[in-house]
């Protein structure tokens, strides 16, 4: 394009054009995007952005790749890097001529990790007590990490029952209703009477915010044996996530009856296609599966699993009759 000079471009403009862009709309990933920003500029910082090519972003997956950074860790700094260009090829005047071809990687890694009862006890157990009342609301809501976090008490009303979170609070923008069990309406009653004056957070480590809480939840992990080896590095790591209480809470409020709509509103879901991928199914269920139909076939065979020596039970009008 006559009077643009793309060449004078690099790419550490357009990654700061990519922060003020999140800062802006008030993103909610915005720290997810910075995140991504200083892997990319390990490769790509001082470059010319008509240096960045196709090849030159295969090289980046491959570094990253032999990080041992998993296939969907990779893609969302890929996508970091796709917004930014296209940012500056929509501006006037456009800071970038052409967007090259960037590949996204498959991602075969989708976790299906939930929290058994028993699973859930025993970490909460031997957690901090400043996370425990946490991953109890965890459990039973599905809620995401960052929507208990940030709960404040404004948002409260325990002679109701009630937590409210206000449109545009919630990773999809809309707001939501919670109904607080026995269980949470009696935690959030202790969590009141520990109250720290002035201070607005329901959940908190001695009057500050709770923000990192990993080397607790690893050593809490490894204390009961919730590990597993990475395949990558050989090093052991916690066999479970916080996120792992989300999928959990899905799974059960569908097993107890929940209607799936209602379930999706409770937990904060808007897609169907999410919602599905969280009501795993496991072993038991399976073998629950198949225990089932063993049954229904025999009483089409007309067998009646409860007669001594499974003895042949006629079927007549639809009802069994034991000779």
């Amino acid at each position: 394009m006559p009077g643009i000079c793309f060449d004078r471009v690099f790419f550490d403009e357009l990654a700061l054009d990519l922060i003020t862009d999140y800062r802006i709309n008030k993103r909610k990933s915005q720290e997810r995007a910075e995140l991504a920003v200083k892997h990319l500029t390990t490769l790509f910082g001082g470059m010319r952005i008509v240096n960045i090519t196709t090849a030159s972003v295969k090289e980046y997956i491959e570094k990253r790749m032999r990080s041992g950074l998993s296939n969907a860790s990779i893609n969302r700094e890929l996508s970091a890097l796709k917004r930014m260009l296209h940012l500056g090829s929509r501006c006037t005047p456009p800071k970038v001529g052409q967007v090259p071809y960037i590949p996204m990687l498959k991602e075969l890694n989708t976790r299906k990790g939930f929290f058994e009862y028993k699973d859930f006890v025993s970490l909460r157990s031997v957690l901090p007590a400043y996370l425990k009342p946490v991953v109890t609301f965890a459990y039973h809501t599905g809620w995401r990490r960052a929507e208990i976090l940030n709960l404040t008490w404004d948002k409260v009303d325990l002679k109701e029952g009630i937590v409210r979170l206000d449109p545009g609070e919630t990773k999809n923008n809309e707001g939501r209703t919670l109904y607080l069990n026995e269980e949470l309406l009696k935690e959030m009653h202790s969590l009141q009477s520990k109250r720290r004056l002035g201070f607005p957070y329901v959940f908190h480590r001695d009057g500050h915010r709770i923000k990192d809480y990993r080397d607790a939840w690893r050593s809490a992990c490894k204390r009961i044996g919730l590990q597993v080896k990475d395949e990558k590095t050989g090093r052991m790591i916690s066999a479970k996530l916080f996120h792992d209480f989300r999928r959990t809470a899905v799974r059960n409020m569908v097993r107890a009856g929940v209607h799936e709509r209602v379930a999706m509103v409770i937990s904060g879901h808007k897609t169907r296609s999410v919602f599905d991928r969280y009501n795993i199914i496991n072993q038991d269920d399976l073998k629950d599966a198949i225990q089932k139909q063993e049954r229904y076939l025999q009483l089409q065979n007309g067998y009646n699993p409860g007669t001594p020596q499974n003895e042949k039970a006629p079927i007549e009008k639809g009802l069994l009759v034991r000779l």
